[in-house]
């Protein structure tokens, strides 16, 4: 399980000393522990696999959007950090599709359920999430399905 993998990972990160590689799976045991007691609250219990790699791959993709603004503004050393937390993070989720894989099936389920506006780009993506929960990038598959269905 990804969570075992994180803490056996934290360990061998406090053992080597690596400061970097320490605080980036101390932030994902923090965001796991958040997100896991906010679903808690609301009385669906703990986390499964499939909302951990969701989780990781929101990370990812606040990290990319942080490392362009630092470029942006010049920051290169912090847009390297976060470049690193991205490896460190990209190192738990399992293998993804690829774009072209990504978007081919994001294609596939607009035909098969009947897509044909923007209005459908919730019940797309509930399918798609039913399927590849594991192994597809959300984030960008919303982006090609709202292309799609434009």
């Amino acid at each position: 399980m990804i969570r075992d993998e994180i803490n056996r990972a934290l360990k061998e990160a406090i053992a080597a000393g690596d400061k970097r590689r320490i605080h980036t799976l101390r932030l994902i045991n923090a965001a796991i522990h958040d997100r896991s007691a906010a679903k808690g609250a609301n009385g669906e219990g703990s986390l499964d696999q499939g909302d951990v790699v969701e989780l990781l791959q929101q990370m990812v993709e606040q990290r990319r959007r942080a490392a362009h603004d630092y470029e942006q503004s010049g920051r290169l050393e912090l847009a390297q950090q976060e470049l690193d937390e991205i490896e460190i993070l990209k190192s738990f989720l399992p293998q993804e599709l690829d774009e072209p894989q990504t978007r081919q099936e994001c294609q596939k389920v607009v035909r098969e359920i009947g897509a044909s506006g923007l209005k459908d780009v919730g019940r797309t993506m509930n399918a798609l999430k039913a399927r590849y929960k594991d192994k597809m990038n959300f984030a960008k598959a919303s982006r090609y399905v709202r292309e799609m269905l434009k």
